[in-house]
């Protein structure tokens, strides 16, 4: 009966170099143990609260293995705004992307994704963490705005100066208009669900009457 070898080690090959090992400070899977445990931390106690050992206890983690992945609190919340502005943002714009002829379905579509992704739990969670840290880094909190926000006002932009050149809108301002425009999307919404006076998720009904009350106001105001 044969038999089958087990491979021979290197005994020079350090653990991170022996097959199936990954080395320190990559498991992806330990990363985001060590990420949830800081959004958990952070959502609590604020930025300048929390400490390393805060997050080290949430996590479940080794203090020695938490620095291996982060040197800082300040390098994790970094890779913490970068997730964050990835849930929030990343994969929404494909109303305003696509080339939709129907302007007032665009809107909608692109309002009820915006809307239910601000305004979600995950959302508020994150955008109380941002503006939290956005006296003491400042630069942080506006990175987050330019990648997130600011992308999707510059589409919408895009696509107001695309009708207004084409004569269906009449609009001076559309840099303007864009903002009006946001901030119809969650009237009434946003501003409650930040500041506690609406504890639960809105509705997907709620959400989609109150876009769909402000486009079709917006697009009554600049009709050509």
């Amino acid at each position: 009966m044969s038999s089958t070898k087990a491979p021979v080690m290197d005994p020079g090959m350090t653990a991170s170099e022996r097959p199936g090992r990954l080395a320190a400070g990559q498991d992806p899977v330990k990363r985001q143990q060590i990420l949830d445990g800081a959004n958990r931390v952070f959502s609590q106690m604020g930025f300048d609260a929390a400490s390393m050992n805060d997050i080290t206890r949430e996590a479940g983690v080794s203090k020695g293995t938490i620095y291996v992945y982060f040197n800082n609190k300040e390098e994790l919340f970094i890779d913490l705004c970068q997730q964050y502005k990835a849930a929030l943002f990343d994969g929404i714009y494909h109303a305003l992307e696509s080339n939709n002829s129907d302007l007032r379905e665009a809107l909608i579509q692109f309002g009820i994704s915006l809307s239910t992704l601000i305004t979600s739990n995950a959302g508020i969670r994150a955008q109380r963490v941002i503006i939290g840290v956005a006296e003491r880094m400042p630069s942080m909190s506006s990175s987050f705005y330019e990648k997130g926000p600011k992308k999707g006002l510059a589409l919408m932009r895009a696509l107001l100066d695309k009708h207004v050149a084409a004569g269906s809108l009449a609009i001076e301002d559309t840099e303007l208009a864009a903002y009006q425009l946001s901030d119809l999307f969650h009237s009434g919404l946003l501003r409650r669900r930040l500041f506690g006076q609406m504890e639960q998720e809105p509705e997907p009904e709620q959400i989609r009457k109150t876009v769909t009350a402000g486009v079709d106001l917006f697009l009554k105001a600049y009709k050509a």
